[in-house]
């Protein structure tokens, strides 16, 4: 694994998760799930949760599968958003005392949005720097 290829396609991956997660959760769906309180380091965690996601995606794209276009890191990165979001929800449901099912189909669906197109720029990041 090229240690550059990495990185660069780690960050464009952090900031692409971090601006769709503004867009979804902090727009669009913003009635939907809780928002963080101000005052609080919310912000700073959610960052580095973005960066962690796009590094993870980074690593599998890169050192694992040897994808680096941007139609395979969509595929795949659906995929993963598909089971990420399946692991979140199905912990989520066992600590809720009243589970919303509709608020969890929609987590899903943005999980799997967000992760496909997190995972096709980390593909195409990943082949313009090879």
């Amino acid at each position: 694994m090229k240690t550059k290829t990495f990185i660069i396609a780690g960050l464009a991956g952090g900031v692409v998760d971090w601006l769709l997660g503004w867009l979804f959760y902090g727009i669009i769906f913003a009635e939907t799930f809780p928002q963080p309180q101000e005052g609080t380091n919310a912000l700073i965690f959610i960052t580095f949760g973005c960066f962690s996601f796009g590094f993870f995606i980074s690593y599998i794209f890169n050192q694992w599968a040897q994808i680096s276009t941007l139609s395979s890191g969509a595929k795949a990165g659906a995929v993963i958003g598909l089971f990420m979001g399946l692991i979140t929800i199905f912990f989520n449901m066992a600590n809720d005392v009243e589970v919303d099912y509709q608020r969890y189909g929609i987590e899903l669906l943005v999980s799997i949005i967000m992760a496909a197109v997190v995972g096709a720029v980390v593909g195409l990041v990943s082949g313009k720097v090879k």
